[in-house]
């Protein structure tokens, strides 16, 4: 039984990336749009996580009305990345640079053209993929780690799919070598890493306050910073009406004085976790997130 539904979820998954390529954009977009507002009226466990979420980012004080409409629009914008994913192999090096761009963003490009290496965490926002895409179209190298999706089949069209995008991907576990020392060994090499970095996937992550909650979030960016002495930076992104954005922002490293290894990998990532907030206070509704998130919630919806 687990066999075949793993078939059916990579066949569904390979009839998005081709039926959505095949129609015009509005059509894509208007059949997204549909699918998101049927499940903000189903309420099902995802959007009940969503809207919880998102109760935690703009406080007690918003009114259900407001939020109903921001939980929304959430799923609107969650449909939009996957409908701008499915699309995105179809498309060229203009399109990657017409259709996103990066503010605040010269002390980065200098980075990236004097041949170092840099360190970019970034949350589940937008469309991380076309930002991605964005960074190899400059010819900037590109390596990032993918978490190990089942089945096997749908994670090696995900691994193809970017890679045709230009990026360098690593299995999250499974590889030949732990991820870190390949990334680290990369930073070296002027390579540009950005991470996924708002969410915990191995239980072991860095216990930070966020939006007056506790979560833990990956020690990876901050322990690549430290160990290489790459610059790190935490990026926020938002959708516009025909792209997308992003901005980013330098994360100050502390100094080796300021504690042992763990301490200021500790402060780095409540740093990070301080720079998220940031960003998604201001575009919560292209905040992608619909899983448990907070230690204090419960698991269960």
């Amino acid at each position: 039984m687990s066999s075949r539904r793993d078939q059916l979820t990579e066949l569904g998954y390979a009839a998005g990336w081709r039926v959505t390529r095949m129609l015009p954009l509005r059509a894509a977009r208007a059949v997204f749009n549909r699918g998101a507002d049927r499940a903000a009226r189903a309420n099902g466990p995802s959007t009940q996580r969503l809207r919880r979420n998102l109760r935690m980012v703009v406080g007690p004080d918003m009114p259900e009305a407001e939020l109903d409409e921001l939980v929304r629009a959430g799923l609107r914008s969650y449909a939009r990345y996957w409908m701008e994913a499915f699309r995105l192999p179809s498309q060229s090096r203009a399109d990657f640079l017409r259709d996103f761009d990066l503010v605040n963003a010269d002390e980065f490009h200098r980075v990236l053209g004097e041949g170092k290496g840099a360190i970019l965490a970034l949350p589940h926002m937008a469309n991380w993929d076309a930002a991605a895409a964005w960074l190899v179209s400059h010819d900037y190298r590109m390596i990032t780690v993918m978490e190990r999706l089942k089945p096997e089949g749908l994670f090696e069209r995900f691994i193809a799919y970017r890679e045709k995008l230009g990026m360098e991907v690593l299995p999250l576990t499974g590889g030949q070598r732990p991820p870190l020392d390949v990334l680290a060994e990369k930073a070296t090499q002027g390579y540009a890493v950005p991470l996924l970095a708002d969410r915990d996937l191995s239980a072991r992550g860095i216990e930070v306050q966020f939006f007056g909650g506790r979560t833990r979030m990956p020690a990876g960016p901050a322990i690549l910073a430290l160990r290489t002495g790459a610059p790190l930076y935490a990026a926020d992104l938002w959708f516009t009406p025909t792209g997308s954005l992003g901005r980013i922002r330098r994360i100050e490293l502390p100094e080796p004085d300021e504690g042992a290894l763990d301490v200021r990998v500790k402060i780095t990532t409540q740093r990070l976790a301080d720079a998220f907030a940031l960003g998604i206070a201001e575009h919560p509704q292209d905040w992608h997130m619909l899983q448990k998130l907070w230690l204090d919630q419960s698991a269960r919806v």
